[in-house]
């Protein structure tokens, strides 16, 4: 694969075989990236599961310190006084057979999160085939299927991320900005972690953290040493 010349450089400053400190790892990290606009920073964990397996799954919901640095849109459904309280938490969209016609007839995607309460998902039940595979269908783990959707607006604004395992049984989530600074991507990679370690299912056998990268949007990737997060 051709990578440009300033990725290069980049890359240069990592040693390919090498498992960072957190903090060191974060620093890279910063110091690499060296897009003109402001880099997302991402965390890729592979897990010692198999996510084939109902007993397996690592699915979850936290608010990091610092938030992500990106502004979500959410999309509620509720109805009557939910749908007031999730308007006054800074829903930016609020509806229900509305909204259902809305994303089917006009294909309509300018969200980032969908929230219902739970009576409400019958209906958006008839949307499983369009949100399933865009990972935006409501679920009670990610806490985007709860009666208190003004709670989950709430805390989707201060910077919640979700975090599920892929099919190759990696988590990808982003943990801030590069114009975060390393201290505040260390706090936020933290709570991620720790999160992602008490989410271990009893059915996980041997190591459970097999590897652990951050990058920015275009930058390397920086290993961290995943045996000190355990």
């Amino acid at each position: 694969m051709f990578r440009g010349k300033k990725y290069q450089e980049s890359a240069k400053k990592i040693e390919k075989n090498t498992l960072y400190d957190t903090n060191e790892a974060m620093d890279l990290v910063v110091k690499t990236a060296t897009a003109k606009f402001d880099e997302t920073v991402e965390l890729h964990v592979k897990l010692g599961v198999d996510s084939r397996h109902a007993d397996q799954q690592v699915r979850g919901a936290i608010v990091l310190p610092h938030g992500t640095g990106k502004t979500q849109r959410v999309l509620v459904f509720a109805k009557g006084d939910k749908a007031e309280a999730a308007k006054a938490a800074g829903a930016d969209f609020v509806g229900e057979m509305d909204m259902v016609q809305k994303i089917q007839s006009e294909n309509w995607f300018d969200y980032d999160v969908v929230v219902a309460t739970p009576d409400m998902m019958g209906v958006v039940g008839r949307l499983g085939k369009v949100l399933g595979p865009k990972g935006l269908m409501p679920s009670p783990k990610a806490g985007t299927v709860t009666p208190d959707v003004a709670k989950a607006v709430t805390e989707i604004k201060a910077g919640k991320v979700e975090y599920r395992l892929d099919k190759t049984n990696i988590i990808h989530c982003p943990i801030g900005k590069v114009s975060f600074g390393a201290e505040k991507l260390t706090e936020n990679f933290n709570a991620l972690m720790v999160a992602i370690v008490k989410a271990k299912p009893a059915a996980a056998k041997g190591q459970y953290i097999k590897s652990c990268v951050v990058a920015s949007t275009m930058g390397p990737g920086v290993k961290v040493n995943g045996a000190k997060l355990v």
